[in-house]
């Protein structure tokens, strides 16, 4: 049901997908030490009230275009899994279905990236 997101495969999709939607839900002072290429950053606390803007004032808030609640590739990560896990509730709970989570997250991906 929740269909994971392995290492391997967040590096193939930020390879070659043009829809990949990647999401970090961490605090702005975590994100400041590092973060994975092409995430946005929305912190857990606001995730709520971001999927729930309009188009244009996500947009103009977070410089990308709000993804459809039917995203293919909305991937979420935070800094072990366990608040992109709360985050992904948070966004089916809107109705993005197919909100994904990079369970290893950030340590998984520092580890691996150096």
């Amino acid at each position: 049901m929740t269909n994971p997101v392995t290492y391997e495969e967040l590096k193939d999709l930020l390879a070659k997908s043009k829809d990949l939607i990647l999401i970090d839900v961490r605090e702005t002072d975590e994100v400041n030490k590092g973060r994975i290429p092409r995430s946005t950053h929305i912190a857990l606390g606001t995730v709520e009230t971001a999927f729930k803007m309009s188009p244009d004032d996500f947009q103009a808030t977070y410089g990308i275009p709000k993804p459809a609640v039917d995203a293919p590739e909305l991937v979420f990560y935070c800094r072990s899994g366990k608040r992109s896990a709360e985050a992904i509730s948070k966004a089916r709970e809107l109705g993005y279905v197919t909100a994904r989570n990079y369970t290893g997250s950030y340590l998984d991906w520092s580890s691996r990236e150096g």
